[in-house]
């Protein structure tokens, strides 16, 4: 990466550590007996396999059981502030309060994949170039299934066409419809393109995860 890169990770990094600590207290504890009432919004979408999203693109819905609750509430946050663009979600975040949020994600957090013993598929060398460039394990972990913090995704294993298109957002600039701001990830999506991106995305979704979708009985 170049030193401009690697100095605004630093400082949003550092930022990110900040208010962190200065808000730990503040965030309340999720209940997933209560999430599961809660989540009769969510359900018609993330709890049907193979459903797919028409916005911004067709994509398939990402999986949210088996991610981490943490990470959860941090993206439910980033759609009701507008930091992520996308009318339904930002529609459903914009009605939850923090405990509503809290306790949603620790329902999706309790969804255990069962036991796997499956080998991630080795990259091309071309992939591994483009690991090796966007440096993804330094924050989203082994097999970019284990993040170094909470407030991190679980990446493999996803849906490899939305992983394609939250990707491509983050490149986004001045749309008021369409687009992520997050530093972090602007800075590690842009040096990329399209293409590059669509194989980096390919080959996450084809590694081992704890991600899955977990029906509704109402859609069995």
């Amino acid at each position: 990466m170049s030193k401009q890169i690697l100095a605004t990770v630093a400082s949003a990094f550092a930022l990110a550590a900040g208010v962190s600590s200065v808000h730990a207290q503040d965030n309340p504890a999720g209940d997933a007996v209560n999430g599961q009432k809660k989540a009769a919004m969510c359900i018609g979408c993330h709890g049907i396999p193979g459903y797919r999203a028409s916005f911004p693109e067709i994509h398939q819905v990402p999986m949210i059981s088996g991610q981490g609750a943490k990470y959860i509430v941090s993206a439910l946050n980033a759609y009701k502030k507008g930091e992520r663009k996308h009318p339904t979600m930002r529609g459903i975040a914009g009605s939850l309060s923090d405990q509503d949020m809290a306790d949603v994600s620790a329902f999706y957090a309790s969804h255990q994949a069962p036991a796997s013993t499956a080998v991630a598929p080795a990259p091309s060398a071309v992939v591994a170039e483009l690991l090796k460039k966007g440096n993804c394990a330094s924050c989203h972990g082994e097999g970019l299934n284990k993040p170094i913090d909470g407030s991190y995704p679980k990446l493999a294993g996803q849906h490899a066409d939305y992983l394609f298109v939250a990707l491509k957002a983050y490149k986004v600039e001045n749309n008021p419809n369409v687009g992520r701001g997050n530093a972090i990830m602007g800075g590690m999506a842009k040096p990329f393109s399209n293409a590059e991106l669509q194989s980096l995305a390919s080959y996450i979704g084809s590694l081992p995860s704890d991600l899955q979708v977990v029906p509704n009985a109402k859609f069995r």
